[in-house]
């Protein structure tokens, strides 16, 4: 049984279900982003052979990987944008559906937004103070500069958030539901597809624990998509969430040219490290109980 609120939410999808189209949607997502993203780097790559020289590209390109300045990692978020427009466009363009339909109503996404980032505040600013003050880490960038980088960084860190949102939780799961009752289906393929996007060799053996945790995240924002009927939950958990982890204590060795801190033990160490990995499921289910709690959905 389906929650009323995205039942309402899908009557725009019902009326062009056809699996083709979803097919087609996908591909036409897929081009736009890999064109989008080789732009986003070719401009990058060009703006650094032009400041430091060309032997500076390949280390810059190979960096990538491991964003380590703040200049590597809005080249990042920004390859978000392709996949930000994707679904968009070809949700008008195959499917005559406005961007509202994949959000949500105003009202409906402004209150989930707001109510699932107070949550995420309530429950991560505690066990991130607990978490300095337990294992003091690495410092990161100095506070002023930090502050500084903050009106460039928020609006690409909310770009990011919004294209893979509007893509799993919003295009794809949309379209599943309208053309397929099953569950495991609509709920289940993009949140698997969320998980398997995520699989990255830094983190060696903690890398089951790590989709594992991406795949609960995963299913807890369709899970508040499905209840609220708006993309507005799923968005605001998923930004806070990734604020706290790029922009205030990331983990070393991945994204940590933003952050304030930098936790001294790399992510793919076993041990008290994987205790701590497998530790984030727990308070996403925090975050995502009290969301529900504050909507009360």
């Amino acid at each position: 049984m389906r929650h009323p609120e995205f039942e309402a939410a899908l009557s725009q999808a019902r009326r062009t279900p056809e699996l083709w189209r979803l097919l087609l949607g996908m591909l036409l997502c897929l081009f736009v982003y890999l064109t989008t993203a080789i732009s986003v780097f070719a401009v990058a790559t060009g703006i650094v052979a032009a400041q430091e020289g060309p032997f500076a590209v390949m280390p810059f390109v190979q960096g990538i990987a491991q964003p380590d300045t703040p200049g590597k990692v809005m080249v990042l978020l920004l390859t978000f944008t392709g996949m930000a427009l994707g679904p968009l466009l070809a949700a008008g363009a195959l499917h005559g559906r406005g961007p509202v339909s994949l959000l949500g109503p105003s009202r409906l996404w402004v209150r989930g937004f707001v109510a699932a980032l107070a949550a995420v505040l309530v429950i991560y600013l505690p066990l991130t103070l607990l978490g300095l003050r337990l294992a003091p880490p690495e410092p990161g960038l100095p506070l002023m500069h930090w502050l500084s980088l903050l009106p460039l960084m928020v609006p690409m860190l909310f770009l990011q958030i919004f294209a893979e949102e509007v893509l799993f939780r919003g295009y794809l799961q949309q379209q599943l539901a309208a053309r397929f009752v099953a569950r495991w289906i609509w709920f289940g393929i993009p949140s698997v597809l969320f998980a398997l996007l995520h699989i990255s060799p830094i983190a060696g053996a903690n890398l089951p624990i790590v989709l594992l945790g991406v795949l609960t995240f995963a299913f807890l924002a369709a899970d508040l998509a499905e209840r609220t009927g708006s993309l507005g939950a799923s968005m605001g958990l998923h930004f806070g969430n990734n604020f706290f982890g790029l922009f205030i204590l990331a983990t070393k060795g991945t994204i940590t040219g933003a952050a304030l801190f930098v936790s001294q033990s790399p992510q793919d160490r076993v041990g008290w490290e994987s205790l701590a990995v497998a530790a984030a499921i727990p308070v996403l289910l925090a975050a995502w109980w009290l969301t529900r709690r504050l909507l009360r959905v």
